[in-house]
């Protein structure tokens, strides 16, 4: 199986700009440390209807999604209805979750605590090592809350869990020029042929805003034995186009 990875990020204040995002950069981390990579985020609203919709799509996808936010007890946090809606499944007391959170918190439990066990009838339990209020799992969606401190423990957990035939001990690299003087148009010939000549190595190709036409941040990222040949190409070819180049980092 080689599924890609995507984040769902739920919260209208993050929307309106009253919070930031912190998870993407901590989650691209805890990828790298196991030779994975990010394929795709989306950051929605509070709205059941949304959530519903975005989660109807990206289960069509198959992908390993991680959704965070909207799984607590108050009005706004639709997230768990929507994941049983989206998936065709009934809304109930799920008994593995009321046994954590009564195993928490007893009889403070109710009547408020205890709602955060409503959840898709075969959803299974994430454990949250910080307040044993569990996230869950459905196919291959996974929702934790929007803490930080609880949701990024319990993305590790899923990865090691679920996803360890996921992990690559020989990840992707990454290597990148400044190409300098010379206009995007003139390189594009060029482009297109690395693309179909070395299949496994993508490209980007990014403009200076400040030193339009000037300097081009260039990379090239895939397997490590393709992007040896692929540079060596390059590099050729900005020498036979008379291009100044410098090669700048490897990541």
């Amino acid at each position: 199986m080689n599924q890609k990875i995507g984040l769902i990020l739920i919260g209208d204040e993050l929307l309106n700009g009253s919070r930031q995002d912190k998870h993407m950069a901590h989650v691209l981390g805890i990828l790298k440390a196991r030779g994975m990579s990010l394929s795709w985020v989306r950051m929605i609203g509070d709205g059941r209807d949304e959530i519903i919709a975005n989660l109807m799509q990206t289960k069509a996808l198959d992908d390993v999604v991680f959704s965070f936010g909207g799984i607590g007890a108050t009005p706004d946090d639709q997230t768990r209805a929507a994941a049983a809606e989206a998936f065709d499944q009934k809304f109930i007391c799920h008994p593995d979750a009321k046994a954590l959170i009564e195993g928490k918190f007893g009889e403070s439990a109710y009547p408020n605590r205890i709602l955060m066990a409503d959840l898709p009838e075969k959803a299974t339990m994430i454990p949250n090592p910080v307040n044993q209020v569990p996230g869950f799992k459905v196919e291959h969606h996974h929702f934790v809350p929007g803490f930080p401190d609880m949701a990024w423990p319990m993305v590790e957990w899923v990865l090691d869990t679920y996803y360890s035939h996921l992990k690559n001990d020989t990840p992707n690299v990454e290597w990148r020029w400044d190409i300098l003087g010379t206009p995007e148009s003139v390189l594009l010939p060029m482009m297109n042929e690395l693309l179909e000549k070395f299949k496994e190595v993508r490209l980007s190709s990014l403009p200076s805003t400040v030193k339009r036409g000037d300097l081009i941040d260039f990379g090239l990222k895939g397997p490590e034995d393709a992007v040896t040949k692929a540079a060596k190409w390059l590099e050729d070819q900005l020498q036979g186009m008379h291009v100044e180049y410098k090669f700048r980092e490897t990541k």
